[in-house]
């Protein structure tokens, strides 16, 4: 509070910077270091996740999440959340679960793995056509427990954007060296999948493919954002085919001029072609400012089609773009790959392929809830689809774009 009153900081000074300012020579992507990839616990706000998605080859969805979350309260609360979806078995299971005796590092392990009385979560490291893995067992009630083995292609290494320490974060405050907050994601684009869900009593096999990030919000969750986009492609087609796009906005506060001049746009993907980490993709969107149509690098989710919805109070997309473009990353391909996905997401009243709409304060633990509710006054919902889609590929070298038919998941989260 006194560093206030002291502050030689304009009021109009920039107080957010971007991932995107730490690119240095055009290098976009940034290899990950194990360390990238461990927990950090960190205290006071903040929020670091661990979250697996995989689409099985039976048209099941399944999302697992570890939650980390101190929000200023003296022991942090963490869960391990699970979503089970196949829309055409009509299955829908959600758990939520409050995790007892958390620990990381377990013994003979970093801290990229965990475990707790409800699940143990262990990074391996291999050789081969995989390098590494996780592997993930959880009991998560009388009606619910996964075994997988999760295993990252060596075609397709894991990224930040912006290589160094420094990758990957975007900083909140006009003081970069010391920030008020910070956010960090760090990627597994494409993942395979093989293991067992239980559910009732019955082993049922999930193998397909899927993606990995580990995410930090350095701050209270209000304060970093009004929205977020994510979107998650995957195809078998072209020998494997991924699109990946974490984008969020932030608050009013943040911004090139400091507090009132918010509502940044920051977007970070990738794309995976013939089983290869072929593209990393970021770009940053300041208030009043056109983004070009031909800019050498395009990192973009937009709705657009949108509908009032009385049930939370927002304009839902009722159809959505993922846009990305970026210069090739493999080694002697010259040129730029460029992919879009459109999807209809369909009205309000009769939606496609809508997994779920999340009143994110009804499934957070309750001393977290009261934390949240008071410093923030919202009433946060997560929108989350799941569709069949189809990206429209450029490939460097091919006049012709080629059509790659998969499956999206997405989600468009609205916090304020």
């Amino acid at each position: 509070m006194f560093n206030s009153f002291f502050s030689t900081t304009a009021p109009d000074a920039q107080n957010f910077h971007p991932v995107t300012d730490h690119i240095k020579d055009g290098q976009i992507y940034g290899e990950l270091t194990p360390k990238d990839l461990e927990w950090t616990c960190g205290g006071s706000f903040a929020t670091e996740t661990q979250t697996w998605y995989t689409f099985g080859n039976d048209g099941t969805f399944l999302m697992c999440q570890i939650i980390h979350s101190s929000v200023g309260l003296w022991y942090p609360q963490i869960q391990f959340t699970c979503k089970v979806f196949n829309p055409v078995r009509n299955i829908k299971i959600w758990k939520s679960v409050n995790i007892s005796n958390f620990v990381t590092p377990p013994p003979g392990h970093d801290k990229r793995s965990s475990r707790s009385d409800q699940f143990s979560v262990t990074h391996k490291a291999a050789e081969g056509e995989f390098p590494e893995k996780y592997i993930i067992n959880a009991n998560l009630g009388t009606d619910l427990q996964i075994a997988l083995e999760i295993r990252r292609p060596a075609t397709v290494p894991g990224f930040k954007v912006g290589n160094g320490p420094k990758g990957g974060f975007s900083y909140f405050g006009a003081d970069e060296a010391n920030p008020e907050g910070y956010v960090v994601h760090r990627f597994w684009p494409r993942t395979s999948v093989t293991g067992h869900l239980i559910m009732n009593g019955a082993a049922e096999p999930m193998e397909g493919p899927g993606m990995f990030v580990h995410a930090i919000q350095g701050m209270r969750p209000n304060l970093v954002a009004a929205r977020w986009n994510f979107a998650h492609f995957q195809s078998d087609e072209a020998g494997g085919v991924s699109g990946i796009q974490m984008e969020f906005t932030t608050t009013d506060a943040y911004g090139k001029k400091g507090p009132g001049s918010g509502f940044v746009s920051v977007n970070v993907g990738s794309l995976v072609v013939g089983n290869k980490l072929v593209a990393v993709t970021a770009e940053t969107k300041w208030p009043g400012e056109e983004v070009p149509a031909d800019a050498p690098v395009i990192s973009r989710a937009k709705h657009t089609k949108t509908e009032q919805d009385a049930d939370t109070g927002y304009k839902g997309p009722t159809e959505i773009a993922f846009e990305w473009k970026g210069p090739s990353i493999v080694p002697d391909t010259k040129g730029d790959y460029a992919a879009k996905v459109t999807c209809d997401l369909g009205p309000v009243a009769t939606p496609h392929g809508l997994v779920d709409k999340v009143d994110v304060l009804a499934e957070i633990p309750y001393a977290v809830k009261m934390v949240v509710n008071y410093v923030a006054g919202t009433k946060p919902y997560i929108y989350q689809w799941m569709n069949p889609a189809t990206m429209t590929l450029h490939e460097p070298g091919k006049e012709e774009p080629t059509e790659v038919n998969g499956t999206l998941y997405n989600e468009a989260t609205f916090i304020s």
